[in-house]
């Protein structure tokens, strides 16, 4: 299972320390951006990720937890994103959200928060992101139903004939990865997994927990 880091913050220096330590250890981050509105609390200015120096071979993904993910396809290429993942709980049309980021030769994802049915994905949808659990700032616990719900989405793709990666967001750590990845997962996004402690032993840690 591939892991990628994840920057959730309300204050950016916090975000460039954390995203400064991983920088030689791993090709992606996800910079998870939170606007008030689909859930409480606000991220940093998400144009400040360009200030940062010695990133400029960082692989960007955006997370947009945000209202109308679809006007924010334009500030994720500001930051040289590579792939942008919107909340389909904050769309009006998932089909214009996928088209607008695949236009701009970018990979389009969609996120489903841990209650949200998975259903309606576009064809050209590059990956699904399922909460594992509530989508936003807090200490929300780990949803076991998220096995169940990777399962079902796992069908989806095989019945419809589609090709988007499966990623796993929030509770994924050493203990529950190899699970998850028999489930169907193919990414976990992880944080305080990361972060909590020594950065390089705690990627080796889940890079091993990881592989099947």
């Amino acid at each position: 299972m591939q892991i990628i880091p994840t920057s959730l913050e309300k204050d950016f220096n916090i975000a460039r320390e954390k995203i400064l330590k991983v920088k030689d250890l791993v090709s992606w981050v996800q910079l998870d951006v939170i606007d008030g509105q689909f859930t409480p609390g606000k991220t940093y200015e998400l144009e400040l990720i360009n200030s940062i120096e010695g990133v400029e071979d960082m692989l960007w993904e955006t997370h947009l937890m945000v209202k109308d993910p679809i006007k924010w396809v334009e500030k994720s290429i500001f930051v040289n994103a590579c792939r942008i993942i919107g909340h389909v709980e904050m769309m009006s049309n998932r089909e214009d959200f996928v088209k607008a980021v695949k236009s701009k030769g970018l990979e389009a994802g969609l996120a489903f928060d841990i209650e949200t049915e998975i259903d309606n994905i576009p064809e050209e949808t590059d990956l699904i992101l399922l909460m594992a659990r509530k989508a936003g700032f807090g200490d929300f616990p780990f949803d076991e139903e998220v096995y169940q719900r990777i399962k079902k989405l796992t069908k989806i793709r095989e019945i419809k004939g589609l090709h988007f990666k499966i990623g796993i967001d929030g509770g994924v750590n050493s203990t529950n990865i190899e699970k998850l990845e028999n489930a169907g997962a193919e990414i976990g996004y992880c944080g305080s997994a990361v972060f909590n402690g020594n950065v390089k032993d705690n990627l080796e840690n889940l890079n091993n927990a990881g592989k099947n």
